[in-house]
């Protein structure tokens, strides 16, 4: 492993622990939580919502609808259009 290869990988552990720090003391910036949720994007790390785990609290607690109750389907629309 190159000597660069080193300091990036030491760079971003650091960082996470910086992240990690932040969120649990409480002092996270919304630009700190987004820039720690990009860090997980990059990569790669993803998560299903399912009982087991705090995804699932959070999607009840977010104040964005259900998008499936805005779905109609074309034949609904050009019924509509019809009457």
């Amino acid at each position: 492993m190159s000597e660069t290869t080193k300091k990036l990988n030491n760079l971003q552990d650091m960082l996470i622990d910086e992240f990690i720090e932040r969120i649990n003391s409480g002092a996270a910036t919304p630009s700190d939580l987004n820039a720690a949720r990009q860090l997980l994007k990059d990569n790669g790390v993803h998560a299903t919502v399912t009982n087991e785990n705090p995804l699932t609290e959070l999607t009840k607690v977010l104040p964005f609808e259900d998008p499936s109750e805005n779905i109609v389907s074309i034949n609904e629309q050009r019924l509509q259009k019809r009457i």
